[in-house]
């Protein structure tokens, strides 16, 4: 009787999602939040990411809910489905970003040094070496900043990501890595 139980239940929260009722997006992700963020932790084996994802994946069954058909298939299972392509998302990024380090590092190395002071050079590397260190979220909206000259608009409609936190995510980010570089003694403007 339990079981019966939980699926009217399930199948309301389906429902209502689908209908544009916050509340049921509310309840779907107290119900299935925990196996969302499982799935990410284990995909990604980083608990920070896994939350990222989370996140990202909710935010994506509210905008996207139009395209949920309950008749189709249990919202588990398109959450399932969400889940699996912000974990394909996060993995393609993360490899992005280690080959524009490596491609980063490269051309730092065959860059004709005479037309460069040495010190710049190197404080060059050093802000690539934090910029590796800082949470993945924050280094990603970092670079799609920096190197792929995004705006934060283009940024959080590119990951899906809330404008606010992608806003959060660069401040923090920067605030860590000025930090970290005055700490270093690496100081701007040089």
């Amino acid at each position: 009787m339990a079981a019966v139980a939980d699926a009217d239940a399930d199948d309301r929260i389906a429902r209502g999602l689908a209908g544009g009722d916050e509340r049921c997006l509310a309840a779907a992700y107290q119900r299935w939040g925990r196996l969302v963020h499982t799935l990410a932790t284990r995909a990604l084996g980083d608990a920070r990411e896994a939350e990222d994802v989370t996140q990202q994946v909710f935010v994506a069954a509210w905008r996207g809910r139009a395209n949920f058909r309950p008749e189709r298939g249990t919202l588990p299972a398109w959450l399932t489905g969400i889940t699996r392509r912000r974990i394909a998302d996060t993995l393609t990024a993360r490899t992005r970003r280690t080959e524009l380090t490596a491609s980063l590092g490269a051309s730092l190395e065959h860059e004709d040094r005479m037309d460069e002071e040495p010190e710049r050079v190197l404080d060059r590397m050093v802000v690539t070496e934090e910029l590796s260190r800082l949470p993945r979220v924050q280094r990603d909206v970092l670079e799609l900043a920096y190197f792929a000259d995004l705006t934060q608009t283009q940024i959080a409609d590119r990951t899906g990501i809330p404008l606010g936190t992608v806003k959060s995510h660069a401040r923090r980010g920067l605030r860590r890595m000025r930090h970290s570089l005055e700490l270093a003694g690496v100081r701007a403007g040089r």
